[in-house]
């Protein structure tokens, strides 16, 4: 049972020409104040996909919206929303089949809904951007890697920025610094004028960072969910970018202004991976939920399951010209698949395979990335073992087979000639293996190292 006493310790009353007035009255902010209450409490019943009661309160717009039986909240009147009244009381109705409501977390939503129940934006209270880069300790696990397509930079995610290496390994060419304490995915532009990474805080907020490649300046950041986002992808116009997310929604953002344009709720799970087709009107996805599939990105609605259920699906990576998919997961095989619609929704018992190409070598380790090579005629994984292994994606022809011991692989990226393959992974080190044979070309670590030296 929770106690009483925290309550009575987190306010105090004073006496004021009669009057008692709580000892603080400064303004409630919903992302930092009412959002962790909801998230605790309330969200694993209210949130998007099957929302209990048809309220959704993982979102402001969701909270204002209410659900089946109305309005949650009457902004600037505590004592008359709804939300108050059943969270409230010496028998509250809700949380359900949880713990009551602490009094100083009500206490809290009661003030913010006096005050307005005013929204304001996610990491917006304060800027999370160091003023200067972050001076590293230690290497920091490699979770994405991207090579530009002209050949010269290849993007590095770290704590707060994202390094961008001369391709051939000899440094450091720029550091972009960003709200995001970690970046789970970056990806170039098929033109190459922008870099796109996606990550966020964990159970604060996810963000996708926009940025100029030649200006090396932030073009958009943009803010959302209460958690991650990963596997971004762009439109091959530049007009779009995609996410999957830890809230199991898949979203879709205008470049130009921020805006969310589309959001699809079919996953059950956490989904870590996002691709648009060639035409830019659907989208492809993974989730843990061991679904891959392809949505229409005007109306959010599923047109196709692309695969048949089989294991969680952590990694995809989109061919370079046709509109196929590599898949990975925990089985440790990579699958092929069309990303074509088939004509309808499927029927109890289909087998789901329609879509499929076919079916590389079992690895007996989970795949943690995939990535095809400049031309499409290969594709490569990273997976938990350490070991990375290249194959020919027309036949599925084991091309090499590296194995080493530096820990799981977590990034595979071949570089613009598609001659070299950079890996990624738990010691955070950077590596460069030839392709036709996986020989060990160069070695570096993908932060700047602070070397701490002792004094005599």
């Amino acid at each position: 049972m929770r106690p009483f006493l925290c309550g009575v310790l987190f306010l105090f009353f004073t006496a004021v020409n009669g009057a008692l007035l709580t000892a603080d009255e400064g303004p409630v902010s919903f992302h930092r104040d009412v959002l962790p209450i909801l998230r605790t409490n309330c969200i694993v019943c209210h949130r998007p996909g099957k929302p209990q009661g048809g309220l959704d309160l993982t979102t402001h717009a969701g909270l204002l919206a209410g659900g089946d039986e109305g309005p949650a909240i009457d902004a600037g009147d505590a004592a008359g929303s709804r939300l108050i009244a059943t969270i409230d009381g010496d028998e509250p109705t809700m949380p359900k089949d949880g713990e009551p409501l602490l009094p100083e977390e009500i206490e809290t939503l009661r003030r913010w809904i006096a005050q307005g129940a005013l929204a304001d934006e996610p990491a917006s209270l304060f800027s999370l951007r160091p003023a200067e880069p972050p001076v590293y300790h230690s290497l920091p696990a490699v979770h994405a890697l991207a090579f530009s397509p002209d050949g010269t930079l290849l993007a590095v995610p770290g704590r707060h920025e994202i390094l961008l290496h001369h391709a051939d390994g000899s440094g450091v060419a720029s550091r972009l610094l960003g709200d995001s304490p970690r970046l789970e995915s970056v990806v170039f532009s098929r033109d190459g004028t922008l870099l796109v990474g996606s990550g966020g805080a964990a159970s604060e907020f996810g963000e996708i960072q926009i940025w100029d490649t030649a200006k090396r300046e932030p073009v958009r950041s943009i803010k959302g969910s209460n958690d991650a986002f990963y596997g971004v992808s762009i439109s091959p116009d530049n007009s779009q970018v995609a996410v999957g997310c830890a809230d199991k929604l898949v979203r879709v953002f205008n470049v130009v202004d921020g805006i969310e344009v589309m959001r699809c709720d079919n996953h059950l799970d956490w989904v870590f991976g996002s691709a648009f087709t060639n035409d830019g009107l659907r989208l492809a996805s993974v989730s843990r939920d061991k679904a891959a599939k392809l949505i229409d990105i005007a109306t959010g609605h599923l047109v196709d399951d692309i695969n048949r259920s089989r294991d969680p699906l952590v990694c995809l990576a989109r061919h370079p010209i046709d509109d196929l998919i590599a898949t990975g997961g925990t089985e440790g095989k990579i699958r092929l698949f069309r990303m074509e619609p088939r004509g309808g929704r499927l029927a109890e018992g289909d087998n789901k395979e329609e879509s499929f190409v076919r079916e590389f070598e079992h690895i007996g380790s989970p795949i943690q990335s995939v990535a095809f090579s400049p031309d499409g005629s290969a594709v490569a994984c990273g997976v938990a073992s350490g070991e990375v292994r290249i194959f020919k994606t027309e036949n599925g022809q084991r091309l090499a087979q590296i194995k080493a011991s530096h820990g799981p692989v977590f990034a595979v990226a071949f570089n613009a000639d598609g001659d070299l393959i950079a890996t990624g992974g738990q010691d955070g080190q950077i590596r460069f293996y030839k392709t036709s044979n996986g020989e060990l070309v160069q070695e570096f670590p993908a932060v700047p190292q602070y070397r701490h030296t002792e004094t005599p």
